[in-house]
């Protein structure tokens, strides 16, 4: 039975750019799959066309049980969404923004302004509450916006890059409203190119790179792709790099690297802790003096370079003349997040993200 959020084949071009290209997504009930991948790879085209805000050139989706391109308005109805980019007017003070947030979704005007207090408190904006959106810091700003996306819980939430611009402290505050959200058996796609958000947060996770699905799995299953386990030692000093070599080079598994500079020595292996130990045993024999040594698995940065042949950066980096880049307003009933980059297609002159006529326009 397909998941909460389902995909088959989608496909989606802009000109000489294909954007998507044969997509396939199922993400069960009450999980949450991570999407990761470089600039351009496809993520914010795909939660466009989940969200109902981009038609695909061809393939099937459905979310919620819902087929996005037959019952746009019932999907609308039951997804959340918080774009990239914060959407807020500006004008309008923080508590304003959500309650008006809540009366699109018909909400009797006492509950949204508990639910709006509620949001305030925990996104710790209660003492700017009552300040317009104009004098608040970026920061703020993009808490507001996911504020917004979560004025109502639905069954389903997209979240496009939410914790950019976020400091630790209010970035580990998100993450922990995402936990509670999925504990309550919400369904969540999100995208991030912060690699530890999506090692925390998500139970799968897919690589996309130039619109396909390179790879998939959970965590630790993507981790082992790139191989095991590695042994870093640093020396004390540079003249013991030789002797140090020597004792790696017995137990390694393959190709290992040495840093001069910083007298770092890095070898895969096998054999865990036990072998680990073995190693300082042999180095404290030969009288090498170490600073630091410590058994390493492959983290998602080992292994996204691994799959795309770079480090992940942000989708706002996107490539020149690539025509989904620029923001579009808040999109969907259920969206209540903030503008995502426009694509090709996207009519020109129409409201301007961050205005009370987009979030009027994104729920009609």
């Amino acid at each position: 039975m397909p998941g909460a959020i389902y995909a088959e084949g989608l496909v989606k071009t802009f000109g000489e750019v294909r954007a998507l290209d044969g997509v396939d997504l199922d993400v069960p009930e009450g999980t949450v799959l991570g999407l990761l991948g470089p600039n351009g790879a496809g993520k914010t085209t795909a939660v466009r066309v989940l969200t109902t805000l981009l038609r695909p050139d061809r393939g099937i989706a459905r979310v919620a049980g819902l087929d996005v391109l037959a019952q746009p308005d019932a999907v609308r109805r039951a997804i959340g969404l918080s774009g990239q980019f914060a959407a807020v007017d500006e004008y309008l003070t923080g508590r304003e923004n959500l309650v008006m947030v809540g009366r699109l979704y018909q909400m009797r005007g006492r509950d949204a302004k508990r639910r709006a207090a509620e949001l305030l408190e925990r996104f710790g904006l209660a003492d700017a509450g009552d300040r317009p959106a104009k004098t608040y810091s970026g920061g703020m700003r993009r808490r507001l916006d996911l504020a917004a996306a979560l004025v109502v819980s639905p069954p389903v939430m997209f979240m496009d890059e939410p914790t950019t611009g976020l400091d630790p402290r209010n970035r580990q505050a998100l993450w922990d409203v995402i936990q509670e959200l999925v504990a309550g058996g919400t369904t969540l796609l999100l995208t991030t190119q912060y690699l530890e958000e999506a090692d925390r947060l998500a139970h799968d996770i897919c690589v996309v790179d130039h619109g396909r699905v390179i790879a998939r799995g959970t965590s630790d299953q993507l981790k082992a792709r790139t191989g095991g386990e590695r042994i870093e030692v640093v020396v004390h000093e540079p003249g013991q790099l030789a002797a140090a070599r020597e004792v790696l080079d017995a137990v390694a598994k393959g190709e290992g690297t040495a840093d001069p500079h910083t007298r770092r020595l890095t070898v895969p292996v096998t054999g865990g802790a036990r072998l680990l130990a073995e190693v300082i045993r042999e180095l404290d024999g030969r009288g090498v003096e170490i600073d630091d040594i410590g058994l390493r698995r492959p983290t998602l940065d080992d292994v996204f370079i691994a799959l795309t042949g770079h480090a992940a950066e942000s989708e706002s980096g996107a490539r020149a003349g690539d025509p989904r880049a620029g923001t579009a307003g808040r999109g969907g009933r259920g969206g209540g997040g903030g503008g995502v980059p426009a694509d090709g297609d996207a009519p020109a002159g129409g409201p301007h993200p961050g205005t009370a006529t987009s979030a009027r326009e994104g729920v009609r």
